[in-house]
């Protein structure tokens, strides 16, 4: 008979506490009338976890590679529910609140997240640090970049339907897995719904899985990682920007603020940004465009270059701009020959040099794009 509910719980030496998880989970389903399963996506348990997972009921299944997102993309497929909710094995989510997380899925919804920091955290649950700095910055953070609105993008409580795992296609195999999650979920227009819950602190002293500061920076690369937009077209756009402004206030000669004065120095390090930021700007979008090839991550900003960007106009505005450039370097070099012997125009030497740089990447750029566009099927 069809699976209403899979409950998949990672382990990883929970001897203690497994057997708990899934006595609760089965009796709260039982007592809902939800035809359901236990899952146990074991990571290489040494301490019998296993058999104690069994005896209480769940089936177990083996996942040989290493890490959180590797569990549960190792257990998940093996799952039968049309709703899926994920939880840790070390009994610090209750299992009881099954129907918190199913009910919404049966009115539409198509993610379910619990939120721990707009609920109550027990004392001694959550290290201070985590609690008050790094899951609030790095929930922040992702919603910056992704604007998903979730409080607290990375409590380990959730539920999901079966097709909505699909549309996600996850598949980082750490920590990451949390973020990706949520990530992916607003990318796909999933309907999301969040509530409050309580993270209860464990009743056994162990180690913790969680490693702050590298699991931290895993989250944080990865987020980075799936925003171009960020991590590239910004910080380029503002280089390229103030590389030009610095370039053309200064280009009729020295100019005097505050009392100090600029300089052809100061050119020069607005000719290095403009380039770099240029240069910047191109690597974001080579990763968009792999992104959107690749069916990584649905990006309309590509979209919409794709629909206007042509290899011939990227050809023709480059080979404008560099015209310009060598235009001005001759007229430099028939001045130097002809008429003073002398080479004095050093400022504008910096500026066509530079528009020189920008044109000639804007022609191999255009190329290159081009390429990652032409579609799989005409290869």
């Amino acid at each position: 008979m069809e699976v209403e509910l899979s409950v998949v719980m990672p382990c990883l030496n929970e001897s203690r506490t497994i057997a708990v998880c899934i006595e609760k989970a089965l009796k709260t389903m039982n007592t809902l009338g939800i035809r359901g399963e236990v899952v146990v996506a074991d990571n290489g348990s040494t301490d019998g976890s296993q058999g104690l997972a069994e005896q209480a009921g769940a089936r177990v299944v083996d996942v040989k590679e290493k890490g959180y997102g590797a569990a549960y993309l190792g257990g998940i497929p093996q799952s039968h529910g049309k709703y899926i909710v994920v939880g840790d094995s070390d009994d610090t989510y209750d299992f009881t609140d099954l129907e918190c997380f199913i009910q919404p899925l049966r009115e539409g919804y198509d993610f379910v997240i619990g939120n721990r920091l707009g609920g109550t955290i027990e004392k001694g649950a959550m290290p201070w640090a985590n609690r008050y700095i790094g899951n609030p910055f790095l929930s922040a953070f992702l919603n910056l970049l992704f604007k998903t609105g979730i409080s607290d993008a990375h409590c380990g409580m959730r539920a999901f339907t079966r097709e909505s795992f699909d549309k996600m296609r996850l598949n980082t195999t750490g920590m990451e897995f949390a973020s990706e999650m949520v990530i992916k979920a607003s990318m796909a227009g999933l309907k999301i719904k969040q509530f409050p819950i309580t993270l209860h602190r464990s009743k056994y002293e162990r180690t913790p899985h969680l490693r702050p500061l590298p699991d931290g920076w895993r989250h944080l690369r990865f987020m980075l990682m799936y925003s171009p937009t960020h991590l590239f077209l910004t910080p380029g756009s503002i280089m390229l920007g103030i590389g030009f402004v610095v370039l053309l206030l200064l280009i009729n000669g020295p100019i005097q603020i505050g009392g100090h004065g600029y300089d052809q120095h100061f050119m020069i390090v607005g000719s290095l940004l403009a380039i770099l930021g240029f240069q910047v700007i191109t690597l974001g979008l080579y990763a968009k465009a792999y992104a959107y090839r690749e069916h990584i991550i649905s990006d309309r900003f590509i979209e919409k270059f794709y629909r206007k960007f042509s290899l011939e106009k990227g050809l023709y505005l480059g080979l404008a701009i560099s015209g310009v450039g060598f235009g001005l370097m001759l007229y430099l070099l028939c001045k130097f020959l002809f008429v003073s012997g002398e080479f004095y125009e050093l400022r504008l030497a910096i500026f066509s040099m530079t528009l020189i740089v920008v044109g000639i990447q804007t022609v191999f750029s255009s190329f290159l794009l081009s390429i990652m566009n032409i579609h799989s099927g005409d290869r």
